[in-house]
């Protein structure tokens, strides 16, 4: 009898930028999925020189370039989940948004818009197409509260203003909304609504700074959840459970911030 194939993980593919520094980007899309036992691929749509200080440069790649690595996957492999990140230009917006407006699988939109250390990944004038025509294809989108702010133009500082920011972000056409908290003082809490349910979660605060790669990390294993076909609320539950633990590992790099540990859960079964 010939020997059984194992069968493939869950398929998710992240669209974002590389950080040279292996805190956030594609790398920590790559280490969350493959710590939550899924098969990570990538479209690369910039690259930046980053380290724990920042970001010291940042080069977009061609549209075409971006849409080759897109076909390239999907025709052959095919995704069960698709996750986005850094997309720089409002031509990558854009295309990135025309080849996922016939995509089959779940969608995150995580609209990254500045780094942890302060550096634009956005151009300016790409907020509107954020706005227009990405997160009308978005699943769940899942901005933080100075992402929420650049999209609506509400300065969020409470619990109730997260409630008001999330109905004017599903305007703009997404399924879900998980509006990041962790900006507020005290515990950290995200809402997730479809404007019907509220779903909160809260988690206790870590005191760590090394939280470098948060926001792709939250996202990524999001969309690794949705992948096994859980349902929205379902995947943002454990997704938050994986990322707080990762939080609280979160380790000195370099002299700046360091990144959370992806490989927490691993490490603490030793």
């Amino acid at each position: 009898m010939p020997p059984m194939t194992p069968a493939a993980p869950p398929r998710v593919l992240t669209i974002a930028g590389s950080d040279s520094g292996g805190g956030a980007g594609i790398q920590a899309d790559l280490k969350t999925m493959l710590a939550l036992g899924a098969h990570g691929m990538s479209v690369l749509t910039a690259v930046t020189a980053q380290n724990s200080l920042g970001v010291q440069g940042a080069w977009e790649l061609p549209a075409a370039v971006v849409r080759a690595q897109y076909r390239s996957v999907v025709d052959d492999i095919g995704v069960q989940a698709v996750k986005t990140g850094m997309l720089a230009s409002p031509l990558i917006v854009e295309t990135v948004a025309e080849l996922l407006s016939d995509a089959t699988a779940p969608v995150v939109v995580d609209p990254v818009s500045v780094s942890k250390h302060g550096d634009r990944l956005l151009a300016d004038d790409a907020l509107d197409a954020v706005r227009t025509v990405l997160l009308p294809v978005a699943t769940v989108a899942t901005p933080n509260l100075d992402e929420t702010a650049e999209l609506t133009g509400i300065e969020v500082t409470s619990e109730e203003g997260m409630v008001r920011a999330a109905r004017r972000l599903l305007s703009y056409g997404p399924r879900w909304v998980l509006v990041k908290g962790g900006h507020l003082p005290g515990a950290a809490v995200d809402l997730l609504t479809d404007g019907v349910d509220q779903h909160w979660f809260r988690a206790p605060r870590h005191d760590n700074r090394h939280t470098h790669g948060t926001g792709c990390t939250l996202a990524s294993a999001i969309a690794v959840e949705l992948a096994r076909g859980r349902e929205v609320p379902e995947a943002v539950r454990l997704a938050k459970d994986y990322v707080t633990g990762a939080i609280a590992a979160g380790f000195a790099l370099g002299s700046g911030l360091g990144p959370v540990d992806h490989g927490w859960r691993t490490r603490a079964e030793r």
